[in-house]
């Protein structure tokens, strides 16, 4: 069986880049077709691995300033050649769902979120980019024509939709109309063989990717106030504004950190504090894994992660108040104990992921064979 992976770009490392490594592991020698590759960014990540760039990688800037090319991505996906193969599977939440393929090939689409810039968050998008408003103005037939794009995309070239958590399930059907299958992604974190206890943890943990939607700044509003303990962990394009909001010299930014140094923070944090709406939650489940309890905004993802009062507590208004006062009352002795808090992840192993993949891979497949030579089985959805 021949398999090609196609991913949007990359250019960061999150969520979507932890699936393709998954993805990659279990089929080494598939092809990753990807507008570009950044391998500043990964290190020798992906060193082995046969990754094609589209023709935007040979244009000016494209890795540093990719966002210049943003109206040419949906043209650039959809001219791969992906005709070799038997399956294709695209790991997106922009443009890799567009892939054009033949009669003869099965497109499975693992679907991070539907594009949030599109759909969701369209407003807030705008109102955040670091952009004249001119520029802002242009870009609203391109998000416009997008739309239409990516529409189109999944409800003609996308023959199965995996959905990365119920959330996103929600979406694919309300935004797209289409039927998908929940497999939530893998947590590739080795869980300490014996968690700290909850009275002997000194901080609060928060960090990911420093980006504006994440709302990290709700927590140093809150941390400023309280004059607790705050490890953040990570870096991003917000980072140099939470620096300048933060007043509380309890808080402490430790920048980009390993798998290592990660799973000794969650282990020892009194909680891991999540203020931003999720499509799953990796880093959520990070912290669980490692019997870390989760304060989190009670939206979307987190509620299929965090069960209030047993792993963690929910916090309902996405306002640093309403953060303010489950911070303030948090008791974790009221809650299951880290080695139960730890065995709450256990469904999100990264085996389980790939035993779950590989088997929705060959059902599909075997669904299909009767069906390879019929050319108009993309004129029907899902």
């Amino acid at each position: 069986m021949r398999i090609a992976l196609v991913h949007d770009y990359l250019s960061q490392d999150g969520g979507a880049e932890r699936v393709l490594r998954v993805f990659h592991e279990l089929w080494p020698d598939a092809p990753i077709y990807t507008l570009f590759f950044d391998r500043d960014k990964f290190g020798n990540e992906f060193a082995r691995a046969d990754v094609r760039e589209s023709v935007i990688a040979s244009w000016p800037l494209a890795r540093k300033k990719y966002q210049w090319y943003m109206p040419f991505m949906p043209w650039a996906t959809q001219s791969y050649d992906l005709s070799e193969f038997d399956v294709v599977i695209s790991s997106t939440s922009a443009y890799a769902k567009g892939i054009k393929v033949g009669p003869n090939t099965v497109h499975i689409c693992y679907c991070h979120t539907p594009t949030r810039y599109l759909w969701s968050d369209t407003e807030s998008y705008l109102k955040e980019l670091s952009q004249p408003q001119p520029i802002k103005w242009l870009l609203s037939p391109v998000i416009t024509f997008q739309r239409v794009w990516d529409l189109r995309a999944a409800r003609e070239r996308v023959d199965y939709f995996i959905a990365n958590s119920h959330t996103v399930a929600q979406r694919i059907s309300r935004w797209y109309g289409r039927t998908s299958t929940v497999i939530e992604p893998p947590i590739d974190m080795v869980p300490v063989a014996t968690p700290a206890s909850h009275d002997s943890r000194p901080y609060f943990l928060a960090g990911g990717r420093l980006v504006e939607y994440k709302r990290v700044d709700l927590v140093i509003e809150v941390f400023n106030r309280l004059g607790l303990p705050l490890k953040i962990f990570g870096t991003g394009r917000a980072l140099e504004q939470l620096r300048k909001a933060t007043t509380s010299p309890l808080i402490e930014f430790i920048g980009q950190v390993s798998e290592e140094e990660k799973s000794r923070l969650y282990a020892n944090a009194k909680a891991f504090i999540n203020p931003q709406a999720e499509d799953f939650g990796i880093t959520m489940t990070e912290a669980l894994m490692q019997g870390c309890p989760v304060i989190a905004y009670g939206k979307d993802g987190a509620t299929e992660i965090v069960q209030h009062g047993v792993n963690g507590v929910l916090f309902q208004e996405q306002t640093w108040e309403s953060l303010l006062d489950a911070v303030l009352h948090f008791d974790p002795t009221n809650l299951a104990s880290p080695a139960d808090i730890a065995r709450s992840a256990a469904p999100y192993s990264k085996e389980r992921f790939k035993e779950r993949i590989r088997t929705f891979v060959n059902q599909v497949v075997t669904a299909n064979e009767a069906t390879y030579a019929d050319p108009h089985r993309r004129t029907t959805t899902a």
